[in-house]
């Protein structure tokens, strides 16, 4: 699953090794409209739907605390 929302982010911008990063939004890889994309592409790949108030850049500031958010809306391990 990590490596979906990689390939998620590296869709959103191909120009960051996302991989090397620990703060996509303290670094400036991720801004407003691209967290919106993410969102979108997550809720459509895994049949989720990610509620507004979850929408906090805690919750994008990396793979694993996009993996985090993804287990707690009932996305399996």
């Amino acid at each position: 699953m990590k490596e979906k929302i990689l390939a998620f982010l590296t869709e959103i911008r191909p120009e960051f090794d996302f991989s090397e990063s620990s703060n996509f939004i303290e670094e400036g890889m991720l801004d407003s409209f691209d967290i919106v994309s993410l969102v979108a592409s997550l809720d459509e790949e895994f049949g989720i739907s990610i509620d507004g108030t979850e929408i906090l850049p805690k919750n994008f500031s990396n793979v694993e605390s996009i993996y985090q958010l993804l287990i707690k809306n009932g996305v399996a391990k």
